[in-house]
């Protein structure tokens, strides 16, 4: 039967609730690990893009772009030195020629070592190899012919470094166009990278404030509302038992005062039907202030088993047991409607409770299912064993289900159908169903009913179930 499981515990079944709290942790610890993984991957690609960056711009510290434009600056400045020294003959002229085209060879030595293999490394080779050459044709330069005209000199000298420095110039030319391309492709890939960066940690902040918000809404989903939750029910039913209870004490005291008036006027009727002449009509009305008074009483004693309950005398004993008891009990009845009684017992199933108490409670559901059905059906009596969460956690219980193909309970009526003497039968007390609550609920229990409008109602009494038991 599909729908609804509803209990008298005035809460969700705590079973359902137990599983959900728990998966909702576990969603809980899930959507932590993996925004954690997450930021924690996009934070190492981060961090590596970084450092790659800093390698990139490490590169650019060197100065290795503006290698060329400082060998032309130097060659430039050796050229002019040994001019100077052709036309004007002073020796520190010669020195200082010498120690910058020493050191300018060195600087040629120690970059050539700073770039990378490829392209650049064999321009640097052949650039070394060209200014080895310069040096052995300017060597001629730092000697001074005799007497010759300064102007003549000059020109022959400047065409000689002219002639010597060429080869320099254009392979610092095809050096500089060289470190161009590679500083713009360098540019590029810092730009792709910086890009990247930015997407990075674009996509972390979100991820970060994904992870924040389904932290939130979980939080509040799965551990809060359900507190929430559990909170209100345990107020409403806080002030449901102390209503009852209230309620319990004046029908209590209301009962004690009935019943005593009731036992005198039950004795003195009958005096008065044994002292008066036998006639139709006077019978007739014994007849129904005896039924009345019965009644009476019947309400009376109702009352105070609902509001003074007697404690269960718990012993150990088969639930298919009683059933079979019950079913004796009540077959002459059903069979007058014409309803069917099965049962489909588990004899290993035992249970710790009063007998007569779970009687009386089956009784009355069985009653209930017989008048929902009035004429023709079935009442099905089955013992399950499984687990299940009578308080806190998971344990062994017996389930005793009373199923019927009644008409079922509408949702008017469900609302208030374990609430004291509310009824829906002429003549009924409306405590039927309450004490029968009480019962289980005294052995430990939970009364649950399901439910479907013109396909019948399922009561279910989940009760400790004995795991070893002795007779």
């Amino acid at each position: 039967m599909s729908g609804t499981i509803h209990s008298t515990r005035d809460r969700p079944r705590v079973t359902r609730t137990g599983q959900a709290f728990g998966w909702r942790i576990v969603g809980l610890v899930a959507a932590v690990l993996i925004g954690g993984l997450a930021i924690a991957w996009i934070d190492a690609s981060t961090w590596t893009r970084v450092q790659e960056l800093e390698r990139d711009f490490g590169t650019v510290k060197t100065e290795r772009f503006y290698h060329a434009m400082h060998v032309r600056a130097a060659l430039a400045q050796l050229n002019d030195t040994l001019l100077r020294f052709q036309v004007k003959g002073q020796p520190a002229d010669l020195q200082s020629f010498r120690a910058d085209s020493q050191e300018l060879k060195r600087w040629i030595t120690v970059r050539k070592q700073e770039v990378p293999v490829g392209n650049e490394r064999e321009l640097f080779d052949q650039l070394e190899a060209a200014y080895q050459g310069y040096l052995r044709g300017s060597s001629t330069l730092e000697q001074r012919p005799g007497l010759v005209f300064a102007k003549q000199r000059f020109e022959e000298a400047a065409e000689k470094l002219r002639q010597n420095s060429a080869p320099v110039l254009a392979l610092s030319d095809q050096l500089m166009q060289t470190q161009r391309q590679g500083f713009g492709a360098f540019l590029k890939e810092s730009q792709r990278t910086l890009d990247s960066l930015r997407r990075l940690i674009k996509l972390s902040l979100g991820a970060m404030i994904v992870l924040g918000v389904s932290l939130v809404v979980l939080m509040y989903r799965g551990m809060i509302t359900p507190l929430q939750l559990r909170l209100s029910e345990s107020q409403a039913a806080m002030e449901r038992q102390e209503k009852l209870a209230a309620l319990g004490g004046l029908a209590a005291g209301v009962a004690h005062e009935i019943r005593n008036p009731l036992t005198a006027i039950k004795f003195r009727l009958f005096s008065l039907g044994k002292s008066l002449p036998a006639s139709e009509s006077e019978a007739e009305d014994l007849t129904v202030i005896s039924a009345e008074i019965n009644r009476l009483e019947r309400i009376v004693r109702d009352i105070l088993q609902f509001a003074r309950p007697s404690e269960p005398e718990m012993v150990n004993v088969p639930a298919g047991r009683i059933l079979d008891e019950v079913r004796e009990l009540l077959r002459a009845h059903l069979e007058k409607a014409a309803i069917e009684l099965k049962i489909e017992t588990n004899d290993e199933v035992w249970l710790h409770a009063d007998t007569q108490q779970i009687k009386q409670v089956m009784i009355n559901l069985i009653q209930n299912a017989a008048e929902s059905i009035g004429r023709g059906g079935t009442i099905t009596l089955r013992i399950v064993s499984e687990n299940a969460s009578l308080d806190r956690s998971p344990e062994p219980v017996a389930v005793v289900e009373v199923s019927d193909t009644g008409k079922g309970i509408p949702p008017e009526v469900q609302k208030r159908l374990f609430d004291p003497f509310f009824t829906t039968k002429e003549g009924g007390t409306g405590l039927g169903l309450p004490i029968a609550a009480r019962i289980v609920e005294k052995h430990g229990g939970d009364l649950r009913y399901q439910t479907e409008i013109n396909r019948g109602t399922t009561f279910r009494l989940v009760l400790p179930r004995v795991v070893n038991h002795e007779i």
